[in-house]
């Protein structure tokens, strides 16, 4: 049977493919270090308890009928004031559009800006942004990155692509690579993105920037995150923010997300989204509205929510340090912010114990998902070939225990390849 051509295109996703290997395993009796899906397991990381009882108030107070398609009113002042408070940034209700989760926001961003067959920039590894280009049938633009620079672009990488893009998307701190934009190498991209604005002609179709800044809360030790508009006030009017309360309180199932930019825009996206049904359910954004204005909930719950991601992310770190010190050709970099680890893991055409020849980096994760009980995701399933062996570690459903624990079967594993 036929089906359209966008179907056909439509790419599967890898961590699903690899979350069907580990549940497989798992059906047979094995206890897998599960570190591929990028979300909190709600047993160790809960959302806040006010937030939790506030949702639970909101449905006891009735809160269940449509929200406004824009957000509630209450909500997008919240958010108004969060994003002044934490990031200088202005941005009025009639500027913020509140969705069900991030995911909808940026997809909206792509059919209220890009059209079929315009050209989409973005580098690799990056989250999602190949499937959005199919889906609004873009020219999409992969734009290879090097683990020299911490798999962030830079103004001298995307250059070469900006002739004539219709929309250039960029997130920090990185999914999947836990890495982030320099002030500096933020400040270029930003000068090249203004630079190929004033050669568009009155009535042409700008370049817009999307700007995925959904873990920008979750940044560790010296590292400080930087947006576009802050650095150069100028983009304010080309710049759609996507964020959200997903990862920074852990409420990736609560499913409240917010975006800001240009009114224009906003505006589009806010009919897009409402003729997708794709609204966050109004008893969350009650109870978001009355959260985001209480300082001393927020930070103590961040601070707390910080601290434990950080001291996981820097055990898996240190963990993978001492391999490489100990011979094993492997890496990581250090954690900056999100919930990520970049790792390598370079034993591409290594020989198993059973004969078998691992031929990239898909085979290499499956080999440590069968024999060290850990898994992780390749950069491939964020756009990079196959034969890049680095991979994302995500520690947000493993316990501090659970990855002391998952080192030494990793070394013993690779002890085995020849």
């Amino acid at each position: 049977m036929t089906v359209s051509k966008l179907a056909q295109n439509l790419h599967g996703s890898e961590i699903i493919k690899i979350a069907g290997e580990i549940n497989e395993l798992k059906r047979r009796g094995q206890n897998i270090a599960n570190l591929t899906i990028g979300d909190f397991d709600s047993n160790i990381y809960p959302i806040p308890t006010e937030l939790k009882q506030g949702i639970v108030d909101a449905y006891n107070d009735n809160q269940t009928n449509y929200p406004p398609a824009d957000g509630v009113l209450s909500l997008r002042e919240s958010v108004s004031s969060f994003l002044k408070s934490r990031y200088n940034l202005d941005y009025t209700s009639s500027q913020i559009l509140i969705s069900g989760g991030s995911r909808p926001l940026i997809y909206s961003t792509f059919l209220a800006v890009v059209d079929p067959g315009d050209k989409v920039v973005f580098p690799t590894p990056s989250w999602n942004n190949n499937h959005y280009s199919d889906l609004a049938s873009a020219n999409a633009i992969f734009i290879p990155t090097r683990p020299e620079h911490n798999f962030m672009p830079t103004a001298a990488d995307i250059a070469p692509h900006i002739k004539g893009a219709a929309l250039l998307a960029l997130c920090s701190p990185l999914n999947p690579t836990g890495t982030m934009f320099s002030k500096k190498d933020l400040e270029e991209i930003c000068d090249l993105v203004i630079a190929e604005n004033k050669t568009r002609a009155a009535g042409e179709k700008p370049l817009y920037l999307l700007y995925d800044q959904i873990y920008s809360q979750l940044t560790f030790g010296a590292h400080q995150h930087y947006d576009p508009v802050s650095l150069r006030p100028e983009l304010k009017e080309y710049t759609i923010f996507i964020d959200g309360a997903s990862k920074c309180f852990a409420s990736t199932g609560v499913r409240v997300g917010w975006g800001f930019g240009p009114a224009h825009v906003i505006d589009n996206m806010k009919a897009i989204v409402g003729h997708m049904g794709a609204w966050s359910p109004k008893a969350e954004q009650v109870a978001m509205a009355k959260f985001l204005n209480n300082d001393t909930y927020v930070n103590g719950y961040l601070g707390k929510l910080k601290a434990n991601i950080q001291a996981s992310l820097t055990t898996l770190h240190e963990g993978f340090q001492q391999l490489k010190s100990e011979g094993f050709n492997v890496d990581s970099i250090e954690p900056m912010g999100a919930i990520y680890l970049t790792i390598k893991v370079d034993y591409t055409g290594k020989t198993t114990p059973d004969g078998t020849v691992l031929k990239n980096s898909t085979d290499v994760n499956s080999y440590l998902i069968k024999e060290a009980q850990v898994a992780f995701v390749p950069f491939s399933a964020f756009g990079t070939d196959h034969d890049v062996n680095w991979f994302r570690a995500s520690v947000g459903a493993i316990t501090h225990e659970e990855i002391e624990a998952l080192i030494p079967r990793v070394k013993d594993a690779l002890s085995k390849l020849k």
